[in-house]
């Protein structure tokens, strides 16, 4: 058993995982940048250090910082929760070089799903199907006429070491083609560090569709059913819902079975997400597989009766799953609204101070959130500031119970996107869960 963890993450996530650890009897340690000195996962651990000012590349990204904050408090075990630190193979290397557990997967683990090129060409070895699609570097010639021939328009241009649906534009015609990759190739430099990029085929109407999965030090790996993550705004994420309105019970049954072999073979440890396109066609084509605990990851713990941050910090101190596959018995239906401090009709962040606020209640909500009223609500971070996870019997009780839960959900001094939210509960086509990763965007255009 840990001793002490320190949780090098900051909101919803920290809080979430001090939880855990408190219901686990694990001492915390919060780490903060100067802004976030008020924040409550810093009120609710058990110490916190300051690890420098606002800017994440001086603090939550500065990995000295944060080893010498877990070295001064004693900590024996980093969780990086998501985002920052979460994927970064090189951190998690040095937290065991520095006698330090990373409650994750190991650093060969993540070094190899982090590329999205290597990740791609590892799981065709491993028989998953992907799309087809070509590779470039700033140095590639003739990458144009390469994909034109290859792939066809549509397509899709990604950079390598991206994430969050930052370095991603669709092209349609040949014109706007060879800009868009300068363009990609430009933001995958400043915002990742590398230029590589892919060319892949773009699905029009898709389904962005994830696996959860949890694997041991002993080679067993079990896989939750899926996650539709297709409702997104810019390339990201703003709704989930399990199951998805698409599969059937032989689809999901197939397509766990077909993860489970895949997250074996690849020799994972701890929990992962693979994602997935579904085409019209029913066929699934490998995304990217993510090497940490989701955004997402309560609507599978509400339909499965589970707690993954504890199975990841369970599963980082060696001990064997306690649950087989067998033992997966999902019940009722379960959505996420992501709540962002952000304008409903241009997606523009909004800070400032929190000046009233009331979450919903009742029986299946759940409100995951950092916020409380007299907050700050930074710029230098990322606007999402809670999620409302609803679970119910059936879909159509999760939407009315939905329905419910936004409009008892009060919150003044920023702008929010709850109102996008209620829109989406009543456009038709969600109700009849007939959507795809088009959906937002044609909602949007047949409002206006």
């Amino acid at each position: 058993m840990f001793q002490k963890i320190l949780i090098a993450n900051r909101g919803e996530i920290a809080l979430r995982i001090i939880r855990a650890c408190r219901e686990m009897g694990i001492a915390t340690v919060a780490v903060h940048s100067n802004v976030d000195s008020e924040s409550l996962h810093v009120k609710m651990a058990d110490e916190s250090v300051c690890i420098g000012p606002a800017k994440a590349q001086e603090s939550y990204l500065s990995v000295p910082s944060i080893l010498s904050a877990a070295e001064i408090t004693g900590a024996d075990a980093i969780h990086p929760g998501y985002g920052f630190l979460a994927e970064n193979a090189d951190f998690a290397e040095v937290c065991r070089k520095c006698d330090l557990v990373f409650i994750g997967p190991s650093s060969n683990n993540i070094r190899k799903m982090g590329d999205k090129i290597k990740a791609r060409n590892t799981m065709r070895e491993l028989g998953l199907k992907l799309l087809p699609s070509v590779q470039a570097t700033t140095k590639s010639k003739g990458i144009s006429q390469k994909a034109m021939e290859e792939i066809g328009f549509p397509l899709i241009i990604k950079a390598s070491a991206g994430g969050g649906g930052k370095g991603i534009k669709i092209v349609h015609s040949e014109s706007e083609f060879r800009e868009k990759v300068r363009t990609v190739q430009a933001e995958a430099k400043a915002a990742f560090g590398d230029p590589t990029i892919y060319i892949e085929k773009y699905l029009n109407n898709a389904r962005h569709i994830e696996f959860q999965v949890a694997a041991d030090l002993m080679g067993n790996v079990i896989c939750f059913g899926e996650r539709d993550c297709s409702i997104q705004r810019r390339h990201q994420k703003i709704f989930e819902e399990t199951h998805s309105p698409a599969l059937t019970p032989e689809i999901r049954s197939r397509m766990q079975e077909t993860v489970i072999e895949a997250t074996q073979k690849l020799g994972y440890e701890n929990v992962g997400t693979l994602e997935f396109l579904m085409g019209d066609d029913g066929e699934f084509y490998f995304l990217e597989m993510n090497t940490r605990i989701q955004v997402e990851h309560p609507i599978t713990e509400e339909v499965y009766d589970i707690d993954l941050i504890k199975m990841q910090i369970q599963l980082a101190m060696g001990e064997k799953l306690s649950i087989s596959q067998g033992d997966l018995s999902p019940r009722g239906h379960a959505f996420e609204w992501r709540i962002n401090a952000e304008d409903s009709k241009t997606f523009f962040p909004s800070s400032g101070t929190i000046d009233s606020l009331h979450f919903p209640g009742g029986r299946g909500v759940r409100v995951d959130s950092g916020i409380y009223q007299g907050a700050q609500i930074s710029p230098h971070y990322d606007s999402m500031i809670g999620k409302l996870v609803i679970r119910a019997a059936t879909r159509m009780e999760a939407i009315e119970k939905s329905r419910m839960a936004l409009a008892e959900f009060q919150l003044e001094g920023v702008s929010t996107n709850i109102a996008l939210h209620k829109r989406i509960l009543d456009d038709p086509n969600f109700i009849q869960g007939e959507y795809s990763t088009h959906f937002l965007p044609n909602m949007l255009e047949s409002k206006q």
